[in-house]
């Protein structure tokens, strides 16, 4: 069986995480599926956003801790274990994670990769890797204090403690919980909203954005002027203020 399953939705990609019987944990193998399917699409202009979701009970509830747990520290130091996951992180299509049920471990972190998580009513994050003589190894010590703050981010890694999908709205992590049978729905909806702009425009707010996290004010306000003066090349700025001024829908090329 497939451990991703995807269809596309015009110019959205829905992949769903299949491995249901194993609450969808996170394996190298799933890694290498993914990245074979994301990567080519990432560079085609007929998609304009990725929709990840989980299959079954849970969104992921971590990584393969069957494939980790006989590994040596200098098996892990070799492979550079968890270093692939970047590459999803990298990739420049707006990614959404749309979560229900559990997303705990690793896959609160794929989540925090993406750009945006939604979330029903019985979704619950999570870093509970200290319970198992471990810590976060795929980003969460960097990027859930980014995105929550410092002190919750402390107490969820150092306590274990998950929180529910309304705790990370009020907290950040989450931008809106939609009903459990509404969530897919909701979300391509609102992917297909991003995907219906300027692909260079989408693509440059986002690394906009992104680079909020590595550099300072300054350089970041600096950047953004910068992609900014840029979009003035192309023909989606020209096409989208002009139907603005004629007061009509603009007809991007993307």
């Amino acid at each position: 069986m497939a451990l991703i399953s995807w269809e596309r939705h015009d110019r959205v990609v829905l992949v769903r995480l299949n491995r249901p019987e194993a609450l969808n944990a996170l394996s190298q193998a799933m890694l290498e599926e993914l990245l074979a399917l994301l990567t080519p699409l990432d560079r085609d202009p007929g998609t304009g956003c990725f929709v990840i979701t989980g299959n079954g009970r849970a969104f992921a509830a971590g990584a393969d801790i069957r494939e980790m747990s006989e590994q040596s520290r200098q098996d892990m130091l070799e492979s550079d274990y968890f270093a692939g996951w970047e590459k999803f992180a990298d990739l420049r299509t707006p990614k959404i994670a749309a979560v229900a049920g559990h997303a705990l471990g690793g896959g609160c972190e794929l989540a925090m990769m993406c750009d945006i998580i939604y979330a029903s009513p019985d979704a619950r994050f999570g870093q509970p890797e200290v319970r198992i003589g471990v810590m976060p190894g795929m980003g969460g010590s960097q990027r859930l204090p980014r995105l929550i703050g410092k002190a919750k981010a402390m107490e969820m890694i150092l306590t274990g403690r998950s929180i529910t999908a309304g705790e990370a709205e009020s907290a950040g992590l989450v931008a809106r919980v939609f009903p459990a049978a509404d969530l897919i729905q909701a979300t391509l909806e609102i992917a297909r909203t991003i995907s219906g702009y300027g692909r260079a425009a989408v693509l440059l707010a986002r690394e906009a954005v992104a680079q909020a996290d590595e550099v300072g004010l300054r350089e970041g306000i600096l950047f953004e002027r910068r992609v900014f003066h840029s979009l003035f090349g192309t023909a989606d700025q020209k096409e989208g203020m002009r139907a603005f001024l004629e007061k009509r829908a603009p007809e991007f090329g993307r």
